[in-house]
């Protein structure tokens, strides 16, 4: 089913619910959309974070200790 199809088909059953019941769908869709707005802000962030060179000398950085270093092994 498509979107308009979905949306229209919701208006219809909106349309004979009560006023109290469709009060209940309208706050449900807007934390629904606060979550789906919160998601999309997330990953675009992520997407920022992972193209930033910002900690790219971690990735270059040399090993200062091993193994070899520890007094105890548990």
């Amino acid at each position: 089913m498509s979107k308009e199809i979905l949306i229209n088909k919701t208006l219809k059953t909106l349309s004979r619910l009560p006023h109290e019941k469709v009060k209940e769908v309208s706050d449900f869709v807007d934390s629904l959309f606060k979550k789906y707005d919160e998601e999309v802000l997330q990953k675009g962030m992520e997407e920022l974070m992972s193209r930033s060179k910002t900690y790219d000398f971690l990735k270059e950085e040399e090993d200062l200790y091993t193994v070899d270093d520890l007094k105890e092994k548990y």
